[in-house]
């Protein structure tokens, strides 16, 4: 028997329809340095988009055209995310944080020929460019007053404020197959080249809905959502899709989020929710401790933090100031979130939809008993099922689950704790060493701002842990290990602390280990 519902495609376009029509009226706002705080509308939104979406035949953005975006979290970025692939084109989220030479290869792997970009990341551009020959049309966000275009007699350069000036808005957005790819990112190649991951229309539509669930974030129209994490990497946490299909007020922090304009921005436009990486959140924290009553942090209720699990010092810092920390965990091959923690000290339950299972080094399911440990394994209509370049994927699937690469226990209820990433467990004497478990006590030690764990080499025991700290006062090595002595295995206790001013982190704002075994390797420190 065949069903009697209707066939309705799964489209980005839907999304920007409901807000259109259902919230018009929600004021957001785009907080644009210079350009100052500029509100806008669902209404304005989706009017910006017809209207940029009227421009696509004089850029020459067709169906399947690739669109990369090398911008900050702003309006106009917001207005790319519905109208590029609202039209079948793909827009590609270039991380502009990473190299130049990640950049160059993951915008020629993704054969961009738009880009979309802000003035100021335009040296950047200028810097890959060479190595990009399909790229035809550039159009900046604002005037192209001031701006040297002698970079390629090939390439036309547009002024994004005059094209919206110009155009003929689209009245409605085509209709197509749900499964046409919407979007690329690309992971931030930490062990080696970027994976370029192809999101559809599909998959990005059930993710919306999926953090939109009570139970798991629950994206909520009443509040508002300050976006500190980069709209230039995985769809900021698919904030700017649900957000919108829930009516949500957005608060996009624009060029340069600096510490200090995250807390003025918090301070005047009053979000309920901050959205980041705990290195910002701790970032903020400091900036705040420096400049005491100079921010208010009184309307903020939540802090959600991703990308690893927030240490419990900067959690109960944010508590005193009446914020509850709730965490989420994902990556670039999920869309990006999988589960969802109300209790930061772990990943949570899997959102709906989304399945996992922890497997041995045979591959075998193992029991969710909350202490038998093994590889986090994940599936779902949002989960890539291989790589934009396939051929580096074999590794990566196991039997149509993605292999993601961290160590993890599932309790009876669901609920998945992950003790640390593969790559970075510390095999000493035959003994396991959690680099997660030594950075969480260690940044217990009121001394200790920031931590880092890393495995050496070592002749006897094969590897020994490193400890990289920045301090707040000194401290002596001894002091240190006494102190983690209290709660860990001697044998845990690093055998070096490297005292840094800052730790090395991904562009993406993760510690980035593979750059710290690195310069250890050379006896280069930061």
């Amino acid at each position: 028997m065949l069903t009697t519902m209707m066939d309705r495609p799964l489209l980005i376009s839907s999304l920007l329809w409901h807000a259109e029509n259902v919230f018009p009226d929600r004021v957001c706002v785009s907080c644009d340095g210079d350009r100052g705080d500029r509100e806008f509308t669902y209404r304005d939104l989706g009017a910006a988009a017809r209207r940029f979406a009227g421009a696509f035949d004089a850029l020459g953005i067709r169906f399947g055209t690739r669109v990369a975006t090398l911008a900050w979290n702003t309006f106009e970025h917001l207005v790319a995310y519905y109208a590029v692939p609202a039209c079948g084109a793909i827009l590609h989220t270039v991380n502009h944080r990473m190299s130049p030479d990640h950049i160059a290869y993951t915008m020629d792997k993704a054969e961009d020929e738009v880009v979309l970009i802000d003035a100021d990341l335009l040296p950047v551009f200028a810097e890959v460019f060479p190595r990009l020959p399909s790229i035809r049309h550039v159009v900046v966000f604002g005037s192209l007053d001031g701006i040297d275009r002698a970079v390629s007699a090939t390439v036309r350069w547009w002024s994004f404020d005059r094209l919206l000036r110009d155009a003929a808005p689209i009245e409605d957005f085509p209709e197509f197959d749900e499964t046409t790819a919407s979007s690329i990112c690309f992971t931030s190649g930490t062990t080696g080249l970027p994976k370029g991951v192809v999101y559809s229309h599909r998959s990005t539509v059930l993710h919306a809905m999926a953090i939109s669930a009570v139970g798991g974030v629950a994206i909520d129209g009443s509040r508002s959502y300050l976006l500190a994490t980069q709209m230039s990497h995985v769809h900021s946490w698919g904030v700017p899709h649900a957000g919108v299909l829930q009516g949500a007020r957005l608060v996009l922090p624009g060029p340069h989020p600096s510490p200090a304009e995250l807390l003025r921005i918090a301070t005047e436009q009053t979000p309920d929710v901050v959205v980041g990486a705990p290195a910002v959140a701790a970032l903020m924290r400091e900036r705040f401790d420096a400049e005491p009553g100079r921010y208010d942090l009184g309307s903020v209720r939540t802090l959600w933090l991703g990308g690893q699990a927030p240490p419990s010092g900067l959690v109960n810092w944010w508590a005193t100031h009446g914020v509850t920390t709730v965490n989420g965990w994902g990556m670039t091959e999920t869309s990006p979130m999988g589960t969802f923690s109300h209790l930061p000290a772990n990943q949570g339950r899997p959102l709906p939809l989304f399945q996992v299972r922890i497997v041995d080094e045979e591959g075998r399911s193992l029991p969710w008993n909350g202490f038998t440990t093994g590889e986090l394994q994940a599936r779902s209509p949002w989960v890539t099922g291989t790589y934009l370049d396939n051929d580096r994927a074999a590794d990566a699937f196991d039997d149509g689950w993605l292999r993601t690469g961290d160590v993890a226990v599932i309790h009876p209820n669901g609920e998945v704790q992950i003790h640390d990433r593969v790559k970075d467990l510390i095999k000493s004497g035959g003994e396991w060493i959690s680099s997660v478990e030594l950075e969480n006590q260690l940044l217990l030690h009121p001394a200790v701002l920031e931590a880092a764990v890393i495995a050496v080499p070592h002749e006897t025991w094969q590897e020994r842990p490193v400890a990289w700290v920045r301090l707040t006062d000194q401290v002596t090595d001894d002091e240190l290990r006494t102190y983690l002595a209290a709660t860990l295995p001697k044998f845990w206790l690093p055998d070096t602390f490297v005292r840094v001013g800052r730790i090395p982190t991904t562009s993406v704002g993760k510690l980035d280990k593979a750059r710290m075994r690195r310069l250890w390797a050379e006896n280069v420190t930061v």
